[in-house]
């Protein structure tokens, strides 16, 4: 378990351009908190430092947003998915859940991630943010 405060959104995002070289074996990342907390900040973060230039956004009313990754050799695709209103297993496999996590070509970021709890990977990387004032925010990797 490593704990990291952030003290502003540039230091969230550059802890996310840090996660592909740091846990080079996860491809599911699992991020918890709050509204508000960092989550798409860090998400925005690893996006950049994979190459890609979409301005990448929580899919909330669209669950799933796919982007192209232009840097990597190993890496095609990064998967982001809100989490927040799938209820059950059908909701997953209506996206398409249990195919994405068996692709070794794509990066999974799921916000929202204890709601599919039971469902992730066991080799998932968990990202829980707590906000601690207005700038800094708490962030825990387990």
């Amino acid at each position: 378990m490593k704990t990291i405060i952030s003290h502003s959104e540039a230091e969230t995002k550059n802890l996310g351009k840090k996660l592909i070289i740091a846990y080079p074996k996860n491809n599911v990342f699992s991020l918890s908190g709050n509204l508000g907390s960092g989550k798409t900040m860090l998400t925005q973060g690893l996006a950049k430092s994979l190459g890609i230039r979409k301005n990448v956004t929580s899919p909330t009313f669209v669950i799933l947003n796919s982007y192209k990754i232009q840097k990597n050799k190993k890496l095609k695709n990064l998967i982001h998915i809100d989490a927040y209103r799938l209820k059950n297993k059908k909701d997953l496999e209506n996206i398409g859940w249990f195919d994405l996590t068996k692709q070794t070509d794509s990066i999974i970021i799921v916000e929202w991630g204890e709601k599919i709890k039971k469902y992730l990977p066991s080799q998932t990387l968990n990202i829980n943010f707590k906000i601690q004032s207005n700038e800094n925010r708490k962030i825990t990797i387990f």
